[in-house]
């Protein structure tokens, strides 16, 4: 297979490589085959419209005339597969198949890029095509058999007449030559029209919605690349910087027993209690950065962890069966965690709640308070973060916080695949 995508791509490529390759070929395919498939569409078309005019006065015209965009979708998928010779790679919207296309045609709207292709290579594609065809190939091959055509008669070519074997050989080298430009001009002409088939073939509504999906896969990726360099960091400050402020603590303790009363044991003993602060806030800072309890045992043990360190009475009322996509329950435990650190923080509220389950392939995760409310996300980053990587991946934040309370915070999600 070609290295390149494309025969156009092909052709940008090295010259040479591209001469010896199937490009040329292809392209070839592509634009003889266009011949008989254009004078075909153009007997349907005329059989099928003429039919239709003549008969309008009766129902059966009308019929006729009705079918005339179930034509042009059998011949858009034909085209759609010819496009492969010339560009393989899928075109950027997703379509129907056939099958599905014939069984809904009469419901769904008239594509009238699709009748216009119909029409343009009814009328016109075949032609330009059968006229270059028989330039570009009858051209180069008879001035490279010239030697053997000229021992039956004269060969007159573009007003170079050549009579003698002699006079034919020089031919053959301009015959090859002409056959090495007419590679490139029949795969520029094929590409061009592959093009122009592609562009009416595949609406602006088609592309939009592809460029849409890709936007929504990249966005997906860098969540996880995001979230698989958060696990990186929780993984070096735990398995580094932790264990040695373990090791300090250890070496500080052991310190305090060896030494006498003094001044010397007053700041050991400063050092030793600072370190273990220290020590706390890294453990917290880890948690934060990512949660072992979210990776070893889910969304409802880590909910449930930080419903037991929050100094506000939290109830929690999870239904939410097996494991979640990672980004997923990444999401919904970060939600939990802001929305309870709010709560102990600002709302001054007595209790709070944590609901969280799945219904219709859908996550909903709702945190509810009864603070004094007026909660707003532009006012801080917490919130507004995590509205940015909820709608990272399709998910929806809404907060209802009006002044004296209650405040709900409520996230959905799609699941998704694991």
């Amino acid at each position: 297979m070609s290295p390149h995508a494309d025969a156009w791509s092909a052709v940008r490529g090295r010259p040479w490589r591209f001469l010896v390759s199937a490009w040329p070929w292809r392209s070839l395919a592509y634009l003889a085959s266009t011949v008989p498939i254009g004078i075909g569409v153009l007997l349907v078309l005329a059989t099928v419209v003429g039919l239709g005019l003549l008969t309008a006065v009766i129902v059966v015209g009308l019929l006729l005339l009705a079918g005339v965009p179930l034509v042009a979708t059998v011949i858009a998928e034909i085209e759609r597969a010819r496009l492969r010779l010339v560009l393989p790679q899928p075109s950027g919207g997703e379509h129907p198949t056939l099958r599905e296309r014939l069984r809904t045609w009469r419901t769904v709207p008239v594509s009238w890029s699709e009748i216009g292709y119909a029409t343009l290579l009814a009328t016109v594609g075949w032609v330009v095509d059968a006229v270059v065809l028989t330039l570009a190939v009858t051209t180069p091959v008879v001035l490279i058999l010239a030697p053997a055509l000229v021992r039956y008669d004269a060969v007159d070519i573009f007003g170079w007449r050549i009579d003698t074997v002699a006079e034919a050989w020089p031919a053959v080298a301009v015959g090859v030559l002409v056959l090495a430009v007419v590679a490139y001009l029949l795969t520029a002409l094929a590409s061009a029209q592959a093009a122009l088939t592609r562009l009416l073939l595949d609406p602006p509504e088609a592309r939009l919605v592809a460029a849409v999906t890709e936007l929504r896969r990249s966005r997906v990726g860098l969540v996880d690349a995001f979230e698989a360099e958060r696990r990186r960091i929780e993984r070096d400050l735990h398995d580094g910087a932790q264990q040695r402020l373990v090791a300090l603590t250890m070496t500080l303790g052991q310190a305090e027993l060896e030494l006498d009363d003094g001044p010397a044991l007053d700041l050991v003993t400063r050092a030793h209690a600072l370190a273990e602060e220290a020590l706390e806030d890294l453990r917290a800072t880890v948690r934060g950065i990512h949660p072992q309890v979210l990776t070893d045992h889910g969304l409802a043990a880590a909910i449930h962890e930080l419903a037991d360190r929050s100094p506000v009475p939290v109830d929690t009322d999870l239904h939410l069966a097996g494991r979640l996509p990672a980004r997923v329950e990444t999401a919904a435990y970060f939600l939990v965690s802001e929305a309870l650190t709010n709560v102990a923080r600002h709302s001054g509220a007595r209790d709070a709640q944590v609901h969280a389950w799945m219904a219709d392939g859908t996550l909903t995760v709702t945190v509810v308070d009864d603070g004094r409310g007026g909660a707003d996300p532009a006012r801080g980053s917490g919130l507004a973060g995590l509205a940015a990587r909820i709608d990272a991946i399709d998910g929806t934040l809404d907060i209802t916080s009006p002044p004296g309370g209650p405040t709900h915070v409520r996230m959905t999600c799609p699941i998704g695949p694991t």
